[in-house]
C-alpha cells in the first residue's frame, strides 16, 4: 500500500470514529510523525479527506477536521431519505427472508449491548452495519450502492453523536428490529414506513437541544456563527 493511500486510510477511521474531534487541527509535522509517513504522502491524504468534506481549509491553522452542523446534518438526511426508502423496497422484494429475521431477533435482545459498556456500543453499531450490508446485499443495485457510499461515511461520523444516550440507542434498537421484520415479511410498504420514521426520529435528535452529557463538538457555534 502507498504511504498516501495508509495515511488516508488511518485519518480517515480516526476521523469517523472520533479520535480526532470536529474542528481538531491535521498539523502536518505532528501527523506525518504520528503516522510515519513524509509530508508530501501526508498532503495526499489530506487532499482527498478534503475531496470527501471529511477535513476542511482553514485561515491560518492549516487543515482541520470538518465540523459537523445542524444544515449539513439536515442535508444529509434529506438526500439519505429517498435513497434508503429505495433500497429498502427492493430488499424486501430480493431479500433472504432468514436473514432478515435473524438480525431482528438480535435488534429485539440490543437492549444488553447498549446498556453495557463502550465495547457494548460498539457491538451495537456493527450490528446496524451488518443490517445496512444485509440490505445492501439483497437489493443488488450498484448504482444505488454507489450513490449511498460517501453519504454513509458522514452518517458514521454524525452517528456518534447519540453515544452514550442510551434512550435514544434504545428507540433506535427497536426501529431497527421493525425494519428487519418488515423486510423478512417481504412487506415493501411497511419496509418503507419503518426506515422512515426511523430516520425521522434520527434526524430530529441530531436537531434537538442537547443538555449535559454530550454537546456535540462545533455544532451550535457552526449553525449560529
Amino acid at each position: 500500500m502507498r504511504a498516501s493511500d495508509r495515511a488516508y486510510f488511518l485519518l480517515r477511521s480516526d476521523i469517523v470514529e472520533w479520535r480526532l474531534a470536529p474542528g481538531e487541527l491535521l498539523g502536518e509535522v505532528e501527523q506525518s510523525a504520528r503516522l510515519g509517513v513524509s509530508r508530501t504522502p501526508l498532503r495526499e491524504a489530506l487532499s482527498r479527506l478534503m475531496a470527501e468534506g471529511l477535513a476542511a481549509p482553514h485561515a491560518g491553522r492549516g487543515v482541520v477536521v470538518s465540523p459537523i452542523s445542524l444544515e449539513a446534518v439536515t442535508d444529509l438526511f434529506h438526500v439519505r431519505l429517498p435513497l434508503e426508502c429505495a433500497a429498502v423496497r427492493l430488499a424486501a422484494v430480493r431479500g433472504n427472508e432468514s436473514a432478515f429475521t435473524a438480525l431482528a431477533e438480535e435488534f429485539a435482545a440490543a437492549g444488553r449491548l447498549i446498556e453495557g459498556d463502550d465495547g457494548g456500543q460498539d457491538a451495537y453499531y456493527a450490528l446496524v452495519a451488518r443490517l445496512d450490508q444485509e440490505i445492501d446485499d439483497a437489493a443488488r443495485n450498484a448504482y444505488l450502492l454507489q450513490a449511498q457510499k460517501p453519504i454513509r461515511t458522514h452518517l458514521a461520523r454524525v452517528r456518534r453523536l447519540a453515544r452514550n444516550d442510551q434512550d435514544r440507542l434504545l428507540a433506535s434498537a427497536r426501529e431497527h428490529e421493525q425494519i428487519a421484520l418488515a423486510l423478512a415479511a417481504s412487506n415493501t410498504e411497511l419496509a418503507e414506513a419503518a426506515m422512515r420514521v426511523h430516520l425521522l426520529n434520527s434526524l430530529q435528535h441530531l436537531l434537538a437541544p442537547h443538555d449535559g452529557h454530550r454537546p456535540p463538538p462545533n455544532h451550535r457555534e457552526e449553525h449560529h456563527g
